[in-house]
């Protein structure tokens, strides 16, 4: 019996990539004491679209996955018992691939130990120049540059609302005080990636943390804070948002927008409307999520289980 550990695969088995849409990866397979021969790299690489189409028919039509987008590759021989290729990487996204042997007169591969090999390909225009600045839209504006403390110290009245447990929200920044400020952001500091904290409507009353509420605690995964728009007739909160997008795309920047699907913040809109998506322990509590020890007693978990969840995220994210 042939051992398949003097099989040597490069990269090796198990490793992680970073690499970028127009970069060429090399897999080179080392057979030299096996009987003659043929090798192969069996690979998703390229197949997105193949990918997709069997998620969305899992979710959509029940079929269960058939693993379409694997094929092989063909090596080409280098040397006595070496064989190489060379893959071009032409589509972004999450991809695996491992070598194998088949030696002439046998039907069954054989592989290099461990397990297959993750390249994840980015689009080519990140290689380089990937400053990113993360921006809280609250803290711009008027209340930019004040502690809690200062807060306080602004206004006489405020500690005693406070203690008498009255709703002390000052105003919030804007989506326009952050435009005033891409000049500096991207042109001076240079940041090319314009990063935002959840943008959703949060709670201001009921289970709300801390005084203006965790921007995690969304209401609504569609919706933007009215608190983050000046009130203007020509342009609702969510155009409003639209135009910082715009600035950024005309600084050539781009935005990313943190959006964490894992939970809601309480009375969320899908409390109304999908309640069965909420997870919930044996006595039929609501689960809050957590980490590090800590419980977020203001969130709520949801319950991936559901494909309905799925189909809702979806759109969500388009």
């Amino acid at each position: 019996m042939l051992s398949k550990e003097i099989l040597f695969q490069e990269p090796a088995p198990g490793c992680r990539m970073v690499r970028f849409r127009g970069d060429v990866v090399r897999f080179r397979l080392q057979a030299a004491k096996f009987p003659p021969g043929r090798a192969c790299v069996r690979t998703n690489l390229g197949q997105g679209r193949t990918i997709r189409r069997e998620i969305i028919r899992h979710v959509e039509l029940n079929e269960a996955p058939l693993a379409r987008d694997w094929f092989d590759i063909p090596m080409q021989l280098a040397g006595p018992g070496v064989f190489e290729v060379r893959i071009p990487l032409n589509e972004v996204g999450h991809f695996e691939a491992k070598c194998l042997y088949l030696p002439d007169n046998q039907d069954e591969p054989l592989w290099p130990d461990g397990p297959n090999t993750t390249i994840n390909v980015e689009p080519a225009d990140t290689v380089c120049g990937n400053s990113i600045y993360n921006a809280f839209v609250r803290q711009f504006g008027p209340q930019k540059n004040l502690s809690r403390s200062d807060l306080s110290a602004a206004d006489p009245c405020l500690r005693q609302l406070d203690a008498d447990g009255y709703t002390v929200i000052p105003p919030s920044g804007t989506f326009r005080d952050l435009i005033a400020e891409l000049d500096f952001i991207l042109s001076h500091l240079g940041c090319r990636f314009l990063q935002l904290l959840p943008i959703h409507p949060t709670p201001t009353t009921y289970a709300r943390m801390g005084r203006f509420g965790s921007p995690y605690a969304a209401l609504s995964f569609t919706a933007v804070d009215p608190a983050l728009a000046v009130f203007d007739p020509a342009a609702t909160p969510l155009e409003q948002f639209i135009e910082l997008v715009d600035a950024v795309h005309a600084r050539e920047g781009k935005v990313i927008i943190d959006i964490a699907i894992n939970h809601t913040g309480w009375a969320a809109s899908l409390h109304e409307t999908h309640p069965q998506w909420l997870a919930r322990n044996a006595d039929g509590e609501i689960e809050n999520p957590g980490a590090w020890g800590v419980v977020w007693e203001d969130l709520t978990r949801l319950d991936y289980r559901h494909k309905g969840l799925w189909r809702y995220m979806a759109d969500v994210f388009l």
